[in-house]
């Protein structure tokens, strides 16, 4: 074992790490290894034996403060192979008072968006899509779920259901659903969103790199053509730790 860990981990620099219990002073620790550069993106960290040796605690103690960290996106556990410095992640600032793709919006911040395909094909509507779409008996729907990544940190869960109507081949959306849109003159105009907190399931949070439990935003909008008609249904799951939504608002003079 390194001198750094036994630098972060003594009993007598965790004991003086402020006041609160144990479990605390040892998240704070890490965290201020962090901030000093005394751990890394990607760094292992020691086993939860040998942090509990070093800092005279029990592992009780120990445990508490990695899933702590854990829950709070610092640390990651990887089955198998131990307990990792995750990387900072950069949050993105989304205006809420702008409708733009996904792949739009990374490409205005300069970061290299891509997506991995969850779901693409042509499907009998759910009774929800039925009515939010507005189809009539015998209509299918075009899904599209797609994980969104920008600069390799998987950031959001995109489920998309257009009408086959107006987009009828899923094959022919590549990187953005809004220009294969445009291209068939379906491109929306409005939105209405509804954000709200929610805790992420364990299959979710496999597929965005996170533990379960983590906090994530879930997002459903239905955009609509100048016409008035809807043209897209999609629900959304974003990682909580990684977006901020900004709303303007004005003030009415009184």
């Amino acid at each position: 074992m390194g001198d750094r860990f036994q630098t972060i981990f003594a009993g007598e620099n965790v004991l003086a790490e402020g006041r609160g219990p144990l479990y605390l002073k040892i998240r704070n620790r890490v965290e201020r290894a962090i901030s000093d550069g005394l751990l890394s993106d990607g760094d292992a960290l020691p086993s939860e034996r040998d942090i509990a040796h070093l800092a005279d605690v029990s592992r009780v103690t120990v445990r508490k403060a990695v899933q702590d960290l854990v829950k709070d996106g610092i640390l990651i556990q990887r089955h198998g192979s131990g307990t990792f410095v995750s990387r900072p992640v950069a949050r993105v600032e989304q205006p809420l008072s702008r409708l733009t793709s996904f792949t739009e919006d990374m490409s205005r911040r300069g970061w290299n968006a891509r997506s991995e395909w969850l779901t693409r094909g042509i499907f009998v509507p759910s009774p929800e899509e039925t009515v939010t779409l507005g189809l009539a008996p015998g209509d299918e729907v075009c899904r599209i779920d797609r994980l969104r990544i920008a600069d390799d940190m998987p950031l959001a869960i995109e489920r998309a259901s257009i009408s086959t109507r107006m987009r009828p081949d899923p094959d022919e959306v590549d990187t953005s659903l809004y220009a294969a849109l445009d291209k068939y003159g379906y491109r929306p105009v409005r939105a209405l969103q509804r954000i709200s907190a929610t805790n992420l399931g364990a299959e979710d949070a496999h597929i965005l790199s996170l533990e379960p439990g983590n906090a994530g935003l879930r997002i459903e909008r239905i955009s609509y053509l100048e016409s008035g008609r809807v043209v897209e249904f999609t629900r959304s799951l974003y990682r909580g730790d990684a977006y901020d939504f900004i709303a303007e608002l004005t003030i009415g003079k009184s």
